[in-house]
């Protein structure tokens, strides 16, 4: 269940530090929390699809590791990511 090429662009547009950024943590936990939603939604209708819910684990373990290394690295920069995403209720 991937996103399409406009929803990628439009995830990376909204969230990069700098014209052509695709590599900074933001972008990429961004992306990642586009396509967890997706296959959550996904799982409403196919609920024992459980190869595609062991890549939502690897994506959800790897959006951990992520948050884990921006808060390291910048706490400020951590508390607006997740704020702008919807993260941590």
């Amino acid at each position: 269940m991937s996103i399409t090429a406009e929803r990628k662009a439009e995830v990376i547009k909204d969230n990069a530090r700098a014209k052509g950024d695709t590599g900074s943590p933001e972008v990429q936990v961004a992306i990642l929390t586009d396509r967890i939603n997706t296959l959550t939604d996904h799982f409403k209708a196919h609920h024992k699809d459980n190869h595609s819910r062991r890549g939502l684990l690897m994506m959800v373990n790897k959006r951990r590791s992520l948050l884990d290394y921006l808060r390291k690295k910048d706490e400020g920069r951590y508390q607006a990511l997740i704020a702008k995403l919807g993260l941590r209720k």
